[in-house]
C-alpha cells in the first residue's frame, strides 16, 4: 500500500511496466523527472540495453526557458539521436508520472522531432 507520492508513483510504474516492453525495432522511451532536470532514454528490454539517451544535464544542452520548454527540447534532442540510430518509433513509458506538464512536453518534443510514439 502506497502512503506517499513516491510510493504511489512506483505502484503505477509497476502496473504499467507489466504491459509495455521495448524491442529493438520499437524501444521503450522511459522518462525520469527530478525537481530540477528531466532525463529520457530509449531502452531495448529484450537485450536489456539503453540504445540512446538525452537529458537537460547533457554537455552542450543549452536550452533556456521554463522547465516545460527545456523538457520539450530534450524530447527533440532524443528524437534526433534516435534518427541517427535508425529508430523511427518507440513505446512511451511515462514511468508512473501523470501525462501532464514536463512529461507531456517531452513526448510532444519527441513527436515534433519525428519519433512516432
Amino acid at each position: 500500500m502506497a502512503h506517499n507520492e513516491r510510493g504511489r508513483r512506483l505502484q503505477i510504474k509497476r502496473r504499467v511496466r507489466r504491459r509495455i516492453s521495448g524491442t529493438p525495432e520499437r524501444p521503450r522511451l522511459s522518462v525520469f523527472r527530478s525537481n530540477r532536470d528531466i532525463y529520457a532514454q530509449l531502452i531495448d528490454d529484450t537485450a536489456g540495453v539503453t540504445l540512446t539517451a538525452a537529458s537537460s544535464r547533457d554537455r552542450g544542452f543549452d536550452a533556456q526557458g521554463t522547465q516545460v520548454e527545456r523538457a520539450a527540447a530534450v524530447g527533440e534532442t532524443l528524437a534526433r539521436l534516435a534518427k541517427d540510430a535508425h529508430i523511427e518509433a518507440a513505446v512511451f513509458d511515462r514511468n508512473g508520472y501523470l501525462y501532464h506538464g514536463r512529461v507531456k512536453a517531452l513526448a510532444a518534443g519527441a513527436r515534433r522531432g519525428g519519433l512516432k510514439l
